[in-house]
């Protein structure tokens, strides 16, 4: 738990509510604050399985998971491959068009290295991302979404109604990384998609009172009402249940994902990413998806573990 990146709090109170109830278990748990000395640690405390609570960062895009990997330690939660993919909403984008399911439009813009030749602005690079500044309004209406495109917990991510706003906020989300995504906003409810191995839990509608359900939404209580289930047509619902589970495996995930969908005007869903590592503080969606279906925290922790091995 813990780390480095900028989810390290939520990191750390989701790492603890496990830590607890391991210990409440029965099981020889010890909680380990991700370092530079991670490997040293896992060998002085004899680590046999790792319960990661890790996110965004290095915890979550594949890099402590190929550490593990070479150190031989079984983990809960997806692969080296399915994480890096997850947490990369550029890469995960390309593969969830690739096997026809729904996403907003979008473009990938990038800061700009060097000079440009004239004849080359606003066009787009060979990976199909434009550059910043210099780069074309998108071809679809305001609003927008700006988001980076690897981090979680909505961090980074803004609303942007006006084309005024769009280079500041670029500006802005270029602090957290490199690439960035302009998506089209997309009205509608929002549905999370709880799956577990290879089957779905179940899903919950959130209903933030702020205008997204952003960071503060998230993990500062009373904010958001959660609709379990969502209250939408059972065909509707069977449908995103299946697109998640989809999303879920053309990724290569194992153990526990969450899939998060805005659900538009006519009941269209759309895929907006996949979590690998969802949280599991006593307000993450997970937990509350997985106790609406009969199983308990420590239910979920023991067939989180159980999958692992």
């Amino acid at each position: 738990m813990g780390g480095i990146s900028s989810e390290r709090e939520i990191s750390m109170r989701s790492g603890l509510a496990i830590y607890q109830n391991l210990m409440e278990l029965g099981y020889d748990a010890v909680a380990v604050d991700v370092g530079k000395d991670i490997a040293n640690v896992l060998k002085k405390d004899k680590v046999k399985i790792a319960f990661m609570a890790l996110h965004g960062g290095t915890g979550e895009n594949g890099a402590v998971q190929g550490l593990l990997e070479v150190m031989g330690i079984p983990y809960t939660g997806s692969g080296v491959l399915a994480s890096a993919l997850a947490m990369d909403k550029e890469a995960s984008k390309k593969i969830f068009s690739y096997h026809g399911l729904p996403m907003a439009p979008s473009i990938i813009v990038v800061k700009k290295k060097g000079k440009k030749s004239k004849s080359a602005e606003n066009l787009p690079d060979a990976t199909g991302a434009y550059m910043f500044p210099g780069f074309p309004v998108p071809p679809f209406g305001p609003p927008w979404v700006v988001k980076p495109s690897s981090e979680g917990s909505s961090i980074g991510v803004e609303i942007i109604k006006e084309e005024s706003g769009l280079e500041p906020c670029l500006g802005k989300a270029f602090s957290f990384d490199n690439r960035v995504i302009i998506e089209q906003f997309i009205k509608g409810r929002e549905l999370h998609i709880a799956v577990l191995g290879n089957r779905v839990l179940g899903g919950v509608e959130v209903r933030p009172s702020l205008e997204f359900y952003n960071y503060e939404a998230k993990y500062t209580s009373g904010l958001t009402d959660y609709i379990l289930p969502p209250e939408i047509e059972e065909e509707v619902y069977e449908n995103v249940k299946e697109m998640a589970l989809k999303a879920h495996l053309v990724l290569g995930c194992s153990g526990a994902s969450r899939v998060d969908f805005i659900l538009d005007g006519n009941n269209s869903p759309y895929v907006l990413e996949v979590n690998t590592l969802p949280g599991m503080t006593t307000t993450s969606l997970l937990p509350k998806i997985a106790r609406s279906g009969g199983m308990s925290f420590n239910d979920l922790i023991e067939e989180m573990i159980k999958l692992a091995l």
